[in-house]
This record gives structure tokens, sequence and C-alpha cells, in this order.
């Protein structure tokens, strides 16, 4: 039976006193009980530097923005005026 020796600085997660790394997230004495433990379990880098702007340059383009569509109001009207007339011509048939 494992003694649980005490939990991972990282993740919270119980690590028996038999391991030498946290077996939820990976976390061990090299690598400092870091977040980047997480990442080198799973084979992706790192880095701790992230550029907001450069991201949404990438995602979104510098172009202009995308044209809204036009409005449909004038469609719901046309809907709304002709279910008016069939309810009608079917509550006062004539």
């Amino acid at each position: 039976m494992n003694q649980t020796e005490g939990y991972c600085p990282n993740c919270g997660s119980e690590i028996p006193s038999d391991h030498r790394a946290c077996p939820e997230c990976g976390s061990c004495e090299e690598t400092g009980w870091s977040e980047r433990a997480q990442y080198e379990s799973i084979g992706v880098d790192y880095d701790d530097s992230f550029d907001y702007d450069s991201f949404v340059k990438e995602e979104f383009g510098d172009g202009p923005q995308r044209q809204a569509r036009p409005s449909m109001q004038w469609v719901w009207r046309i809907v709304a005026f002709v279910l008016i007339v069939l309810f009608l011509k079917w509550y006062f048939p004539i």
C-alpha cells in the first residue's frame, strides 16, 4: 500500500511516496514543480511571452472589417404581413 507523501504544488494532486514525479501533471523536482512540466510532458514548447497583437493579426488579418449583413427588417415585415393576412383569412372566412 502506498503512503501519500504529499501533494503536487503545481496541480494539487496526491503524490505517492514511491513516485518521483506527479502522476497527474508530470511535475518533478527537476522541472521545479512548474507549469512548464505540463507542456514538456506532452511535447509542446512552453513560452511565457505571449504577443497578443501578433495573435490578433494572425487570426483576423489587417484588412478592413467584414461588412455586416444588410438589414433583414424588410423580410420580417413581409413575413409578419403574410402571417396576419393568413390568420385573418382563417379567422374571418369569406
